[in-house]
């Protein structure tokens, strides 16, 4: 059976944990369906493909913390570069690409290389040594939780049914305000961590 988006967020935020999760483009609006938390950031930049660069940057950051980074195919075709980056600087970064074959959310263009760009082979070739893929919810039901957990960097490559008639994310929380969660949220974490080692 063909996994659908939702299906594939559904596993995701039942095994999230206390993960940060940055949400890009296509999943913004059902992943604001599915969970609502200071730890929840829907990322969408003017220009696509910067949200692994952020990911990272918070694990980095924020070493208690881990990071995943939801993307799609387009988003992730744009920075290739990104696995690379992640693969160089080994932070607990579990970045997500939701692989629909298209460019969902201006249209449903094909993107490049659809249905032949193997986005598991790109990030070994990258040196990325965890990495998962997964064609139905069944099969990433089954290794979510080993996949979310441990050492990153990591990444997880879900085929999913494209969904017609998509648009711009809408459903998600102002930038300030998100920021402004988020920023309590580890600062709050950073005091009690520092307050519990000294």
């Amino acid at each position: 059976m063909v996994m659908t988006h939702r299906d594939a967020l559904e596993v995701l935020a039942a095994q999230r944990g206390r993960h940060v999760v940055l949400t890009t483009h296509g999943s913004v609006d059902l992943w604001v369906s599915l969970s609502d938390t200071p730890l929840d950031f829907a990322y969408v930049p003017a220009s696509m493909g910067q949200g692994p660069a952020l990911g990272l940057g918070l694990a980095l950051a924020q070493r208690e913390r881990s990071v995943v980074v939801v993307c799609g195919d387009g988003h992730l075709l744009m920075n290739l570069g990104c696995l690379v980056t992640l693969a160089a600087h080994p932070a607990d970064v579990f970045l997500v690409v939701v692989d629909n074959g298209v460019y969902e959310v201006t249209g449903g263009q094909p993107s490049p290389g659809a249905g032949r760009t193997d986005f598991a082979a790109l990030a070994r070739a990258a040196g990325v040594r965890r990495v998962y893929a997964c064609d139905t919810a069944a099969e990433w039901s089954g290794v979510a939780a080993e996949a979310l957990s441990g050492p990153g960097p990591v990444v997880v490559w879900l085929k999913v049914e494209a969904r017609a008639g998509e648009r711009a994310p809408t459903a998600m929380r102002p930038m300030q305000e998100q920021l402004a969660r988020l920023r309590q949220v580890l600062g709050a974490e950073q005091r009690t961590a520092s307050q519990a080692g000294g």
